[in-house]
């Protein structure tokens, strides 16, 4: 359980991120959620409001090349899903959103295969 004084932490870093990150029509938010069991990640224009991709550890056709897999794997095998979704919808650029959370561990195991699955951030 995650105390009520991390998780406002948390919103402050989160909310002063949003301040300077903006997803436009030509670079896009590259947005996290991580919880504890799973990992979600979406690509969002923020000028219209709408969710071009998402991906996550429960999407049906990625959840049975999750099992066994340690939590950073599976982060990289969904940061290189959402770049091969990007990449087949023309979007190649698109800006991080780490959403409060640390550069650290399975956030930055996503951005590493986004990274390598194609998109620049």
């Amino acid at each position: 359980m995650i105390s009520k004084k991390k998780l406002n932490m948390r919103r402050i870093r989160q909310i002063r991120v949003r301040k300077h990150v903006k997803g436009l029509s030509e670079r896009p938010r590259l947005a996290v959620f991580r919880s504890n069991s799973h990992i979600y990640v979406q690509v969002i224009d923020d000028v219209t409001g709408q969710t071009l991709a998402s991906v996550s550890t429960l999407t049906p056709d990625v959840r049975d090349g999750m099992k066994g897999l340690k939590k950073k794997e599976q982060a990289k095998k969904i940061g290189m899903k959402i770049a091969e979704i990007c990449k087949a919808k023309n979007i190649e650029l698109v800006t991080f959103d780490r959403a409060g959370y640390l550069y650290h561990g399975r956030v930055a195991a996503l951005a590493e295969g986004a990274r390598e699955g194609g998109l620049n951030f």
